[in-house]
């Protein structure tokens, strides 16, 4: 299971009027995701980016049965839940958040904030699609309030179809978000310029 461990950097909490929590990709780490911070413009932004136990928020592919990928789904999603709580409990408004992730951490991303739609920040997911073989509206709740999202993603990708990125989209879209993706073709699973250059004009402008 996950341990609540918690990497930072830019503004203290108490000083900070927004927060961003990065999701690192699998077989990476929170001071990897932390690194983006000088890509950024979160100059007025409190970092906090939770290290998963292995180095992989869950075993299989995103694509695997959601049973399959259980608990290690779930603890990850609570952890997520709780980072959230307390943030709100230390007075931010859930509009001052944001969530950023890489391939793993960008499938994760999206299935928390999907799970839990409300006036988010800003949701950036780099690689990534909501979480399991099929995908269940049940599991989804909320509205959006136009929360802007960026999804961006290669063409073919080794990870992510681009039909999952697509569905994605349609269901955060018919909850009241307010979706971007950009697909780029033969690109490698990775980050490019480009996709940080929208993240900076969509996400954190």
């Amino acid at each position: 299971m996950h341990k609540k461990e918690l990497h930072t950097a830019g503004k203290d909490l108490e000083k900070a009027k927004k927060v961003l929590v990065l999701l690192h990709g699998r077989g990476s780490t929170a001071e990897d995701i932390l690194g983006l911070k000088s890509r950024l413009p979160l100059e007025d932004f409190a970092l906090i980016a939770p290290q998963a136990t292995n180095q992989t928020w869950y075993p299989y592919s995103f694509l695997a049965p959601v049973k399959e990928n259980e608990p290690w789904l779930s603890s990850a999603l609570d952890l997520l839940g709780d980072i959230v709580e307390d943030l709100m409990e230390k007075g931010f408004d859930s509009r001052d958040i944001y969530f950023l992730g890489f391939s793993q951490g960008a499938c994760l991303c999206l299935e928390f904030a999907t799970r839990n739609a409300r006036k988010y920040g800003g949701i950036t997911a780099f690689t990534g699609g909501l979480i399991g073989e099929s995908l269940e509206a049940e599991n989804y709740s909320g509205d959006f309030e136009e929360t802007p999202v960026f999804i961006g993603t290669g063409d073919p990708d080794s990870h992510v179809p681009v039909g999952r990125v697509k569905r994605t989209a349609e269901i955060l879209n018919n909850m009241n978000a307010d979706v971007s993706v950009k697909i780029y073709e033969n690109r490698p699973h990775t980050i490019s310029e480009n996709e940080l250059e929208l993240a900076r004009d969509l996400i954190f402008n």
